[in-house]
């Protein structure tokens, strides 16, 4: 009888992760005992993930706010330091920002509207129209943002954002004055010094700021992109990708992690005989259609993978087939067209017709969304995620 089940994804539990420990070891054994436990069989091409959180806790990837002030410092002396596009989270920037605080006499704290990068809003785009400000050209003080728009607050968290990063700079003897642009340039009227904090459109924010006589230009990635004092560091991201540990303390994306996850793929092989795909996980790649957030926040969704996680998807769309080249067959001549059609369909299937509607994305991103949903960010317990059947297809 033929399989009945396409994809499916599970949350596997997992011992608490710390410093030190064998992860390899950990999840391999993880999923294996839960094979046993439910009763399902692993195949060749099943998926494992693990979240990038466990694999910076086994790395020891902390730092500390005294770390992350040392390096700004360093970096940026005495100057008052223009910090610019932030997003606005208590988990992803709040504890960066004080490290930052700590290392600065005085910052010009930019933050775009109506909302951050990845979808947070200060404002509605309502709010804005009724306005009648240009959020293109326009550059608000604090005071005249207090005058349009008064004090809102986020719609899940209930934060003022404004007034939290504001008293955040000032409780670390830091002198804080906010503005709001969409124009990086418009820092330049304030300081020649600048922290772009931006994620998926630093390396532009950089440029632009250079071609306009930016004199220090630093990004989010090249802070703690090198240990400080011994502490943890990202060499690639730098800050990008952290999240809140402690109110003193971050837990930074992890390091290089390409071996694990092979060596991970290798202790599959020899413990079950099967070729299992491994990758590590941060956000998801999708946006809530509710609060118009981009769940994105990480620099990429996926740090390390194996080879065969390479690519995109190379599909044909049923429906398309069933209602255009098919569309006189029912009943078993259509799955046996449909089925014959997929077999013999090209390697490479950009610019068929057959294939619109399917998702033109990375492997990587469409996988670690799917984990990202099925793990969740709370306490279900589960930071690695097996997804069986997602390179089946229908004649499979």
């Amino acid at each position: 009888m033929k399989r009945k089940v396409g994809t499916v994804s599970r949350g596997i539990r997992c011992p608490i992760i710390r410093k030190g420990d064998n992860l390899a070891q950990i999840v391999t054994e993880s999923v294996i005992d839960a094979a046993n436990s439910e009763g399902f069989e692993l195949r060749d091409r099943d998926v494992v993930a693990m979240t990038e959180s466990i694999v910076a806790r086994a790395q020891g990837n902390y730092a500390s706010i005294d770390a992350i002030g040392k390096d700004v410092k360093e970096k940026f002396g005495d100057n008052t330091v223009g910090v610019i596009f932030p997003i606005l989270s208590r988990n992803r920037f709040s504890i960066c920002l004080k490290g930052i605080a700590k290392g600065a006499k005085k910052i010009v704290l930019m933050l775009s509207y109506p909302s951050d990068e990845v979808g947070n809003a200060l404002v509605t785009l309502d709010q804005i129209d009724e306005s009648g400000i240009n959020p293109y050209s326009d550059v608000l003080s604090l005071e005249r943002y207090r005058e349009v728009f008064g004090y809102p607050v986020h719609e899940f968290t209930g934060m003022d954002y404004v007034t939290y990063y504001k008293e955040l700079i000032e409780s670390c003897g830091c002198e804080a004055e906010i503005i709001f642009a969409n124009q990086a340039k418009a820092i330049l009227d304030y300081t020649d010094c600048v922290l772009v904090c931006d994620i998926h459109t630093r390396a532009r924010t950089k440029r632009i700021l250079r071609e306009n006589g930016a004199k220090i230009v630093y990004g989010f990635d090249e802070i703690l992109n090198k240990p400080v004092d011994g502490s943890g560091y990202n060499a690639k991201y730098g800050l990008l990708g952290s999240n809140k540990s402690t109110e003193d303390t971050i837990k930074l994306f992890p390091n290089e992690c390409q071996d694990l996850v092979e060596n991970i793929q290798s202790l599959f092989l020899e413990k079950t005989g099967k070729h299992i795909e491994v990758m590590v996980y941060g956000d998801g790649a999708f946006k809530d259609p509710q609060g118009k957030i981009w769940e994105l926040a990480d620099p990429c969704v996926s740090p390390a993978f194996t080879a065969g996680l390479i690519g995109t998807p190379n599909e044909i769309k049923l429906k398309y087939l069933a209602d255009n080249d098919f569309k006189d067959l029912s009943g078993e001549a259509l799955k046996e067209a449909i089925s014959k059609s997929i077999k013999e369909k090209q390697d490479n299937l950009v610019g068929n017709m057959a294939s619109q509607g399917t998702t033109p994305r990375q492997l990587t991103d469409l996988i670690g969304s799917l984990c990202d949903l099925t793990s969740g960010s709370g306490d279900k317990g589960t930071p690695v995620v097996l997804v069986q059947g997602y390179f089946d297809n229908y004649t499979n």
